[in-house]
């Protein structure tokens, strides 16, 4: 088993203690959307994949999300980077409307008080514990954005003694600097995150 694949066709299989986190796929990140990630809507047909390969194995699947208060910090109005989005219950905060949340899917709400941010899914959302109640070691994480919430939700993973697996084909970055993405997979390395695609996992690309 390669727990450091590069994309290699010797990439890591799936095992009993894997999971699966797709990080804030939702409208206000797609094209058109508030704080939309360039080319975001592109990942949800590769997601959609691979959450198809994790229920099929029985594994988890968590799907977080952003769902924010109307006058959440982050927001420009607030003093915050960032143009309203992902207000909660509002149409941008759905996810995608093709992508494919099972009914055994756990969704993960953050950042949903006005005063604190989180980029990061670990954030208290109580996920660590979760995963670990279900025996899972080891994380595929995908979604958007590479340089922000994928990041953090790494980052995360792995200080809390997770293996992390970066899924590089499902994933888009907001690039504010256009090499942010680029820059953000490096560090993910650089910390212990591994890498896999579809193809890596044996699976054909969409």
């Amino acid at each position: 088993m390669n727990e450091r694949s590069e994309d290699s066709t010797s990439g890591p299989c799936l095992r009993r203690s894997d999971a699966l986190i797709v990080v804030d796929v939702q409208r206000d990140f797609l094209p058109g959307g508030a704080l939309a990630v360039p080319e975001g809507d592109q990942v949800v047909p590769v997601l959609n994949r691979y959450i198809a390969l994790f229920e099929k194995e029985g594994l988890p699947t968590v799907f977080t999300r952003d769902w924010h208060p109307s006058d959440h910090c982050s927001f420009s109005a607030q003093g915050g980077p960032w143009p309203p989005h992902c207000v909660a219950g509002s149409d941008g905060a759905a996810f995608a409307a093709a992508l494919a949340v099972p009914a055994t899917g756990l969704v993960l709400s953050k950042a949903t008080t006005s005063e604190a941010d989180a980029y990061s899914g670990f954030e208290h959302t109580g996920l660590a514990a979760w995963l670990r109640e279900r025996g899972c070691s080891r994380l595929f994480i995908g979604g958007l954005a590479t340089d922000y919430c994928v990041l953090e939700t790494v980052r995360d993973a792995l200080a809390e003694g997770f293996a992390a697996v970066l899924l590089r084909d499902a994933v888009r970055a907001v690039n504010v600097h256009p090499d942010d993405g680029a820059r953000a997979e490096q560090a993910m390395r650089e910390a212990g995150a591994a890498t896999a695609t579809l193809q890596t996992l044996g699976e054909e690309r969409p």
